[in-house]
């Protein structure tokens, strides 16, 4: 048991410490992530002093449970294609100029209309689509408008993973703990639909009232819009995401698996784009991109993490952790730990380990423990950088863009907006579940 604890922990420590100190190796022109490979050093140790079992591993990579780490993969990969796609084709561009457009001088405008930008595209695509795709663009025009950066791209990163939480698609760590506790479709936006939006309101506020001072410098009306070169695929590419979201929220009823319905229809829509661009005869580029822009650490991460996570179970720490944490006002323990964890390996890991500690729960404190769970993953997420690998992303599209925001200033406002945010949020699951 004590050797496994050190090696996980010293793991956790080590990610946290590469993404902190050297985040990127550089190898000629390629450069590599170095927290996926800590972790995977860390799963490898484990397998081969046998701590994690590969016999016990293996099964639970090719169970048919909805928990099983493959079907989550393609499920979040096939989601995060179609939304890339729709990058691609131009879409996100066109409505970021449109809502800087119906600005025109008032940053006030602009800045709520951005925040309600950020929230729907989340909703119905993927967090970490939008901030890979939003963060350079705020960069760009606050640049080009000389104003202050700073208000928009904390607003987008928070939005980004606040809506994140109305349905279940909405991030990695959503589709694991709810999949691992057979929520459908339509019952997770149920019960997530209030609190988000309630969650979605107080944040807005505090953003305003953090940057009311900054908002108030005029803005250099802008009256490009993006315009978008070839509409059809674009237009296809709605309509596959629509018929997607659809077959999600009724694939329970129909009695096929989420990532199943995922997987078709990223490949549709895929196998579209290539016969489009034959025959148009244009170039393949979206496509090409698109593969480009998918994010494949968090492959090796994933499954190095659950690996950790099975090494935990089978050596007899997780039923301690629980007993810990306790089987009553889970709501509360659950949430806020979960929010503390997250921050502390990563909201992944924590989804994992939490998909265990929850199942040792009975009666109606198990769906509050995994809900508030999900809360916690998605908020603790803009409370330091470390809380997602959208936080490590958005660091390096802010620095990359010559944009100062440290570690301390990340720290700063996420302490001011997830604390009373995750407080409200965690109320109002009281009421749903």
């Amino acid at each position: 048991m004590i050797p496994t604890i050190i090696i996980s922990v010293s793991t956790f420590i080590l990610v946290i410490l590469s993404i902190l100190l050297f985040p990127h190796i550089k190898i000629k022109n390629l450069r590599i992530d170095t927290y996926w490979i800590v972790a995977l050093l860390g799963a490898i140790i484990l397998l081969a002093f046998s701590f994690a079992p590969i016999k016990e591993v293996g099964e639970q990579l090719v169970s048919s449970t909805a928990i099983n780490p493959i079907k989550i993969l393609i499920l979040f990969f096939s989601m995060t294609m179609i939304s890339i796609i729709l990058d691609e084709l131009g879409l996100f561009k066109y409505l970021a100029s449109v809502a800087s457009k119906r600005a025109k001088s008032n940053q006030f405008i602009l800045f709520i209309l951005l925040y309600f930008l950020t929230s729907i595209l989340t909703v119905f695509t993927s967090n970490d689509v939008v901030i890979l795709t939003l963060t350079p663009f705020i960069c760009f025009f606050s640049k080009r408008s000389k104003i202050n950066p700073i208000p928009y791209l904390v607003a987008e990163f928070v939005a980004a993973n606040t809506w994140s939480l109305m349905l279940m698609i909405g991030n990695p760590t959503n589709i694991y703990l709810a999949t691992s506790a057979g929520i459908k479709f339509i019952d997770y936006f149920k019960v997530m639909a209030a609190p988000t939006l309630v969650a979605g309101i107080t944040e807005l506020l505090l953003l305003l009232l953090l940057f009311f001072r900054s908002l108030r410098t005029p803005l250099e009306n802008n009256e490009t819009v993006y315009q978008v070169e070839d509409k059809v695929p674009l237009i296809v590419g709605l309509v596959d995401l629509f018929v997607c979201l659809v077959f999600l929220v009724i694939s329970s009823y129909l009695n096929i698996e989420m990532w199943l319905v995922s997987l078709i229809c990223a490949g549709t829509l895929l196998l579209f784009m290539l016969i489009y661009s034959i025959f148009r005869r244009g170039n393949i580029a979206h496509v090409g991109e698109t593969f480009k822009r998918l994010p494949y650490q968090l492959i090796p991460f994933f499954l190095s993490m659950f690996v950790i996570v099975v090494a935990l179970n089978y050596q007899g720490i997780t039923p301690k952790l629980a007993e810990f944490l306790g089987n009553k006002y889970t709501i509360w323990s659950y949430g806020y730990m979960s929010f503390l964890s997250s921050n502390l390996i990563n909201n992944i890991p924590m989804s994992i380990l939490f998909t265990n500690l929850t199942s040792t729960i009975t009666g109606p404190e198990y769906l509050r423990a995994v809900y508030a769970s999900i809360i916690g993953s998605n908020i603790g997420a803009f409370l330091t950088p470390i809380g997602a690998l959208a936080g490590i992303m958005f660091s390096n599209l802010v620095r990359e863009n010559n944009v100062r925001f440290t570690f301390i200033n990340f720290i700063e406002y996420g302490v001011i907006i997830s604390i009373p945010t995750i407080s409200v949020v965690l109320a109002m699951l009281g009421i749903f579940v």
